[in-house]
């Protein structure tokens, strides 16, 4: 697996698609506040899945906020959006002044230690515009995440560290899976907030 640490300035992904690494945005002392904040006021839940026809229900913990209580459905389960609280706005002004984009709706997870980790997948679902842009900032503990070409089976990873940035966009998701391995050496929890772009039908 090809570890790199890279300027937000290169394309981490060696092609078919764009994903650039900002590193940390937020100093420690306000992302440890940001983190505080996100976790005892976001309206957390265990997220639900239906896979192969049984309902599962995970560990990790999941909210969905946005603009308009937007429908989002992904994993054969429907969400919909929650009004944005103040840290959330306040979180995706600096990331659209950070890289010129808008983004209408936030999907967080909440993995309570490194036992707690997502699959292989890649975010293409209807509801999101396509090839749209998925700003991702993550609060807590450092955890890897990893990308899998589709057809070439080719991985690269990152350790995306507290208060940084990662940004996807172009085909990556058409042409690219990620996830966040579970680990047994992270003991402290980790928040990860998704901003995205939904297109109503």
């Amino acid at each position: 697996m090809d570890l790199f640490n890279s300027s937000k300035d290169k394309n981490l992904l060696p092609f078919d698609g764009e994903v650039n690494y900002y590193g940390s945005l937020i100093n420690p002392k306000k992302s440890q506040y940001y983190f505080d904040r996100l976790f005892q006021n976001i309206q957390w839940e265990n997220d639900k899945a239906i896979i192969f026809g049984k309902l599962i229900i995970t560990k990790r913990k999941v909210a969905w906020y946005g603009d308009k209580p937007f429908k989002y459905t992904y994993s054969k389960t429907t969400k919909s959006a929650l009004p944005w609280t103040k840290e959330l706005l306040e979180l995706k002004e600096i990331i659209e002044n950070q890289i010129g984009e808008k983004f209408n709706s936030c999907l967080l997870n909440l993995y309570h230690n490194g036992d707690e980790g997502m699959a292989w997948h890649s975010d293409g679902e209807k509801d999101l515009r396509k090839n749209g842009v998925i700003g991702s900032l993550s609060f807590g503990a450092d955890r890897k995440f990893s990308f899998k070409h589709k057809e070439t089976k080719q991985t690269v990873s990152v350790y995306l560290e507290k208060g940084s940035l990662l940004v996807m966009k172009g085909e990556t998701q058409t042409n690219w899976l990620h996830r966040l391995p579970p680990t047994k050496k992270v003991q402290k929890p980790r928040i990860n907030l998704t901003f995205r772009i939904i297109e109503p039908r």
